[in-house]
């Protein structure tokens, strides 16, 4: 049920004494307070201890207010609830904590106002913390034999795609991501002519990598056409009519399938792939990697998410060190994803470019020589910090890798004998 639910812990409150000890006085306040911002009393019980403290609730036909004080310790518990079924209560709930802070008048308070709301979406991104976002409409709702989709309209992101209940993407910082993923890799690239995505469904990370014009393919793997349906219907401000480009080869089928198969050479791949979780989890073993990497032509790059080295530093961990396995190079990198709530990692992986090489200035210089003008996030000192890794993610990553062992060799006088 919508509402608004507010608790309060008061200390070393300096108010009236005597509200911490009589209950018919606080009892008055309580109903005086209750009156003037406009809520419905329906019933109250309020008990006065012996040797102090009261305890008191007042039944409200919104719901309810509760109040404890330990006139010991100069505390006061404080907890009030209004439902929003027919009208928003929230600033009238607000009104009452208001009124009693002012009465007890703590020198310290924590206090917690929590939503109750049926358009708050929430994300766990571990067991112990997560990420809420709220939803001004569901657009679509809808179940395939992969996944669950839905699109909402929020108002901090516009349009949001959410995936088996994960946030996706948005129209309004969907290039964070989608820049951080493409441009590293294919502007590092001295002269990019074949690109892969897998997954992408959404044509954010297509629509980037098409606007380097060297680009004479790009090839775009997704497993659930209904993704793309989605796409083409309400997310225009993401692909930007990508579907429609003739270099685009749009192919509904299983990625895995595809890179096992294939013999094509690409400059670029570009995993936009989900967590790795369930079915997903294939696409992040290092079998997988193998395949991406003998899929790769000379020079090529491989780039994918790893996740949060915060709330999922396990995770970080073991998917670098299973691309240092399989590739020369692989360089992580971080950002902040504003609709994942936190720090972000990718993986620039190859057996030849080394992307954390590319100097700042010389990006720039490519980015103006492929009219790459309307970038919003990627730029020449952005590339260089993408790469500037925080010591934990060191640790995390590049630290945790051992080091090959040099194995000394005596080496042969000339002329020397055997």
């Amino acid at each position: 049920m919508d509402g608004l639910h507010v608790v309060a812990n008061l200390y070393r409150c300096r108010g009236n004494a005597r509200y911490l000890t009589d209950a018919a006085e606080l009892r008055r306040f309580c109903h005086d307070s209750i009156n003037r911002a406009g809520l419905t009393i329906l019933g109250d019980l309020f008990h006065e201890f012996d040797g102090g403290g009261v305890t008191g609730t007042v039944v409200l036909a919104e719901s309810h207010l509760a109040v404890h004080t330990w006139p010991e310790l100069q505390s006061v518990s404080l907890d009030v609830y209004v439902c929003n079924y027919t009208q928003d209560n929230s600033a009238k709930a607000r009104q009452v904590v208001t009124d009693l802070m002012e009465l007890f008048r703590p020198e310290e308070h924590v206090q917690h106002d929590v939503p109750r709301d049926k358009r708050l979406m929430y994300e766990s991104l571990n067991g112990d913390y997560g990420f809420f976002l709220r939803s001004s409409k569901l657009i679509e709702s809808s179940k395939t034999r992969f996944q669950d989709l839905e699109i909402h309209e929020t108002p901090q992101f516009g349009k949001l795609f959410r995936l088996d209940g994960c946030f996706m993407t948005s129209e309004r910082e969907e290039f964070v991501y989608h820049e951080t993923l493409i441009h590293p890799a294919l502007t590092a690239h001295p002269s990019p002519k074949r690109a892969l995505v897998i997954g992408g469904g959404d044509g954010g990370a297509a629509e980037e990598a098409l606007k380097h014009p060297s680009i004479e393919q790009l090839v775009m793997v997704e497993l659930d056409g209904k993704v793309v349906e989605i796409a083409r219907e309400h997310f225009g401000a993401i692909h930007r009519g990508v579907f429609d480009n003739p270099k685009l080869k749009l192919l509904i089928e299983d990625g895995l399938k595809y890179l096992a198969e294939t013999k094509e050479k690409f400059d670029s791949i570009a995993l936009d792939l989900p967590d790795p979780i369930g079915p997903a989890t294939a696409l992040y073993e290092e079998t997988f990697f193998r395949d991406c990497k003998r899929a790769l032509a000379a020079g090529g790059v491989l780039t994918l998410h790893m996740g949060s080295p915060w709330s999922r530093p396990d995770r970080v961990k073991m998917l670098y060190g299973r691309l240092a396995k399989v590739f020369k190079i692989a360089r992580p990198y971080t950002m902040f994803i504003p609709l994942y709530g936190c720090l972000w990692s990718m993986c620039a992986c190859s057996d030849s470019t080394d992307v954390a090489a590319v100097n700042s200035a010389e990006i720039d210089i490519r980015i103006g020589n492929r009219g790459l003008s309307h970038l919003q996030y990627y730029n020449g000192p952005a590339h260089q910090a993408l790469f500037a890794l925080p010591n934990f993610v060191r640790e995390l990553t590049v630290d945790a890798v051992p080091k090959p062992r040099l194995v000394a060799t005596k080496k042969r006088a000339a002329g020397g004998v055997k």
